[in-house]
């Protein structure tokens, strides 16, 4: 990639408020919430679009550890330092409960500038579509992006 993610001069946004939801930059405090989320979830985020069809090493979700998901974390972590993507965890907003995650990183074709993923925890499948409703308008709002691929849902 030859050109930036993101212009130099743009701050990412540190997180965003929703309705009974908020977001911030995903790293390793969240480990052991991120992975007891996924990994009660699993088939419902294999069946997320976006998340859909990944076979071999690229699937995902796929069997971790706890110290494999900290290794994950603090790479979508050096990512947001280096602004080469953005991974936010989608915490309750009452409990601080990890319950989703939310990827912004660059498009692999030629349509699109960034290419956008979330997944809810199957417990809380509800906060699915009010969760992309709000990151849509955000990402129109606070990000500089002018065509977005975020997974349509039914």
């Amino acid at each position: 990639m030859t050109d930036p993610f993101v212009p130099g001069d743009l701050d990412p946004p540190a997180g965003l408020e929703l309705p009974g939801m908020r977001l911030e930059p995903l790293g390793p405090e969240h480990n052991e919430r991120d992975f007891q989320a996924w990994t009660t979830s699993i088939e419902h985020i294999r069946a997320t679009p976006g998340f859909e069809g990944g076979e071999g090493d690229d699937a995902w979700p796929r069997p971790m550890t706890l110290e494999e998901n900290l290794s994950d974390l603090v790479g979508h972590a050096a990512d947001f330092e280096a602004r080469r993507g953005f991974t936010y965890t989608v915490l309750d907003a009452s409990s601080d409960e990890v319950i989703g995650c939310l990827y912004i990183y660059p498009a692999t074709d030629d349509e699109h500038d960034a290419r956008v993923k979330s997944w809810v925890r199957a417990s809380r499948d509800d906060l699915d579509a009010p969760l992309r409703r709000g990151v849509s308008e955000w990402l129109a709002r606070a990000w500089p992006f002018a065509n977005v691929d975020y997974d349509a849902r039914p």
